[in-house]
């Protein structure tokens, strides 16, 4: 599922827009995630193919892209421009027929083979069933407690555990090389695939099509298309082969293919990166792409915490960073009532669901589980059921009842905010960034709590004209 960028620099807090469903890598509600790169470096030349020496699998299991070696992995990839927001609200034009002609001469004039261009796109047809599910806003009516309580479940968590156990080895080596834990690798791997069992069963190639044709992201997927045909020109690949989610993303945790290619890497040295059926090379791939997002070796990335009823709301977050040292200045303390220590570590406070919800210290390795997925209830969650893989006890529920919006009156704040100017982003019902964003500043305005928290409270102000 994967994939997906938010840009969280300025955002008052990220909002959950996607679904939960029985593998987070068939959550499309929100903009896939985009790959977000490390710094810039020289690149290295794209690796020659390694032809197997016996048949590809079938087409539910398919090899994966060749890579470097694994004593190239650790190097950062030159960083790929972000695409342009996607366009809400956009009507296609034009028959899909002419725009993948078009396509083809695209492709053509990129370097990729005629005859991989005759095999992977001719007799494609649109599949209104993708444009369908990416325009979806499904489940918005989710909190971040239902949420997370139906995907950090205590069977993942176990799951979780029992590959850890089956793979010490390769996890130990990762942790070495790449300084990324375990448990944040399989909490990803849980939430995407549940470790392969829900890779999905979409033609990819047709997938990719219909998203590059659609108006909305037309950008984003015309790389993704180019970059699907380019596994298969370099030889990785049949077009039959390619399996994975509707969205495009493949393998146990959901590469898009731009992302596979940068990524992917033979990790047990057998000569191809198998992102399918190998779980050395799922493990090695995710810590390297998680070091080029930026991962910091050694150092945590999200603890639940207590807050106290007097803290200084305005400071609770994510762009906003302060040493642990100043938030127990402010009263904030362990989930277990102990201090926190006097570190010079910055972290932010992340409160999902409001000041009287669970709060959470989100620390710079939380900014890699925003960059991996947009939606602010699949990167906790996901950082959160790490921390429970390694041993942290279930989530507190809070301070108390938490007040609210459901759709509809969600719906009706981001109009009456829009009316006074704010923009809101779409008006779907879904607080997002740029809605909370709007709810913090009237907040401050009306002098109430500014968690970035939409409340019963504040739309009553609004409704009275406040």
């Amino acid at each position: 599922m994967h994939a997906l960028k938010l840009c969280a620099a300025g955002a008052a807090m990220l909002i959950a827009t996607t679904a939960a469903g029985p593998v987070a890598a068939q959550f499309f509600d929100a903009p896939p995630p985009v790959q977000k790169k490390a710094k810039k470096t020289t690149k290295q030349a794209a690796p020659k193919p390694v032809e197997p020496a016996t048949p590809p699998p079938a087409a539910t299991a398919p090899p994966a892209a060749v890579a470097p070696a694994p004593a190239a992995a650790a190097a950062l990839v030159p960083k790929r421009p972000p695409p342009p927001p996607a366009h809400e609200n956009c009507r296609n034009t034009g028959s899909f027929g002419t725009w993948l002609e078009g396509f083809k001469q695209k492709a053509t004039a990129q370097g990729i083979s005629r005859g991989t261009i005759a095999e992977a796109l001719g007799g494609l047809t649109l599949d209104g069933s993708v444009i369908a599910r990416d325009r979806k806003q499904g489940f918005f009516a989710q909190t971040f407690l239902d949420f997370q309580g139906r995907l950090a479940t205590a069977n993942r968590i176990q799951s979780s555990r029992r590959k850890m156990a089956e793979n010490k080895a390769t996890f130990d080596r990762v942790q070495q090389e790449f300084g990324v834990p375990a448990s944040v690798i399989t909490g990803f791997w849980a939430l995407e695939s549940d470790f392969g069992a829900g890779m999905g069963k979409f033609p990819i190639l047709p997938a990719l099509a219909t998203l590059a044709y659609d108006c909305r992201r037309t950008e984003m997927f015309h790389e993704e298309l180019i970059a699907a045909l380019q596994i298969i020109d370099r030889g990785s690949m049949r077009p039959s082969e390619m399996i994975g989610s509707w969205a495009g993303e493949i393998g146990q945790t959901q590469f898009l293919p731009t992302r596979y290619l940068d990524y992917a890497i033979d990790y047990d040295g057998d000569g191809r990166a198998n992102l399918f059926r190998n779980d050395a090379d799922v493990i090695g791939s995710t810590a390297n792409y998680m070091k080029n997002l930026g991962w910091r070796a050694g150092e945590p990335w999200l603890e639940e915490v207590r807050v106290t009823g007097e803290l200084p709301w305005q400071e609770a977050d994510l762009a906003i960073k302060h040493p642990v040292a100043q938030w127990a200045e402010w009263g904030v303390k362990r989930i277990d009532g102990g201090p926190l220590p006097q570190s010079n570590l910055t972290a932010s406070l992340l409160l999902p669901m409001g000041r009287f919800g669970p709060a959470f210290l989100a620390y710079p390795n939380f900014d890699v589980y925003t960059q991996w997925n947009q939606s602010l209830n699949y990167a906790t969650t996901a950082a959160y059921l790490a921390t429970r893989i390694d041993g942290a006890p279930a989530m507190s529920r809070g301070r108390g009842p938490i007040p609210g919006l459901d759709f509809a009156q969600t719906k009706e704040l981001q109009t009456l905010l829009a009316n006074r100017g704010y923009d809101v982003g779409k008006i779907d019902g879904l607080a997002g960034a740029k809605t909370r964003l709007a709810v913090k500043d009237m907040q401050l305005k009306l002098k109430l709590p500014p968690d970035s928290f939409a409340t019963p409270e504040l739309l009553a102000a609004l409704r009275g004209g406040r």
